[in-house]
């Protein structure tokens, strides 16, 4: 079965789903050009007759749809939520969302979504990054003291996400989750997304350990190096 394309199902999605929607977007891999066999189409879709928002997974002539319908005081709220968590999601996907409709609300949310992503995330207090430090240093250590593999393996999982997560925040940027890690930090410093990479894949496919070490203890030295001695929560 051929399908029709991206734009086409979208559109023709909303007609017969929510014809009397008062915006509608197509965002997602499919409009930056990145899509691969297994993308669907992410839709966001503003009707102010919903009393709250909802999401939803169909196949559609072909085509996996995500829709994700909000009404105006939802979608706020997501941003917000979004923007709290340091993972702007749904801002995301307004901003460089593809309208389906016609409507003067989609300037304003597209506004609004891209005052967001200028902006960046909360600004983390001195008292956060001193506690993600220690944590970081904690699984460094278990890390450098794992002798048994499979345990390793999930380790420097664990590090992967800690680490990109500490060198974002601490630098005012937007974090990731799966293949959005690997993005984010791009995003941010592309020499050293490459380091990221490279190091993860020097302990994956040789068990060889010292490049996430050698990287870590980069990062962790702007702010002090590794903090163990002294770190304490709750003390009164």
């Amino acid at each position: 079965m051929i399908r029709a394309s991206a734009i086409e199902t979208a559109k023709q999605f909303i007609h017969e789903k929510f014809p009397t929607c008062q915006a509608a977007l197509l965002g997602g891999s499919v409009v930056r050009g990145e899509e691969t066999v297994t993308s669907d189409l992410d839709i966001v879709v503003l009707d102010e007759r919903l009393q709250t928002e909802y999401r939803e997974s169909l196949i559609y002539y072909g085509w996996p749809i995500e829709v994700f319908v909000h009404n105006l005081k939802t979608l706020r709220h997501y941003f917000q939520s979004d923007a709290n968590r340091a993972r702007p999601s749904l801002p995301r996907m307004v901003s460089e969302g593809i309208p389906l409709t016609d409507h003067t609300i989609i300037d304003k949310i597209k506004q609004e979504a891209n005052t967001i992503l200028r902006d960046g995330p909360p600004e983390w207090s001195a008292e956060t990054i001193r506690m993600k430090r220690y944590f970081l240093t904690d699984t460094l250590e278990d890390f450098i003291g794992s002798t048994n593999r499979g345990e390793s393996i999930f380790i420097a999982n664990s590090i992967g996400e800690s680490l990109h997560e500490f060198v974002l925040r601490t630098n005012h940027h937007w974090i990731g989750s799966s293949k959005w890690i690997v993005r984010a930090l791009k995003e941010y410093d592309q020499k050293f997304a490459e380091d990221y990479v490279n190091a993860f894949e020097e302990f994956y496919r040789k068990d060889d350990k010292k490049d996430i070490v050698r990287l870590v203890d980069s990062v962790l030295q702007t702010h002090g190096g590794r903090l163990f001695d002294g770190f304490s929560i709750g003390k009164r």
